[in-house]
């Protein structure tokens, strides 16, 4: 399995959903991030951490607030939101980076 730092690393944009299981608005966010994954999918590359299991990655990027959605692109951080957001602004975002 690919690391965190080797999956960010891809010249594909990819979003990463920052998440926890007991969160009501990240459980509220997983159908349009599942939506916008499967509508660029090939063009953009989706993936979900845990913050409660991956507490490292999680302070590296400094998440205080869930849901959190960073784009990486050739590991650079390129977009970043905090909270709840509609799937059209989200895969909107995305798509400016395919």
């Amino acid at each position: 399995m690919e690391s965190f730092n080797q999956l960010i690393q891809s010249e594909t944009p990819v979003l990463v959903d920052f998440y926890a299981d007991w969160c009501g608005p990240c459980k509220a966010m997983a159908p349009a991030i599942k939506e916008t994954a499967d509508e660029l999918s090939g063009k953009a590359r989706v993936i979900k951490i845990d913050v409660d299991k991956n507490q490292a990655v999680s302070a590296l990027y400094q998440i205080r607030s869930i849901p959190t959605l960073i784009i990486f692109k050739k590991g650079q951080p390129v977009w970043r939101h905090t909270g709840m957001i509609d799937k059209v602004s989200l895969t909107r975002q995305l798509q400016a980076f395919v």
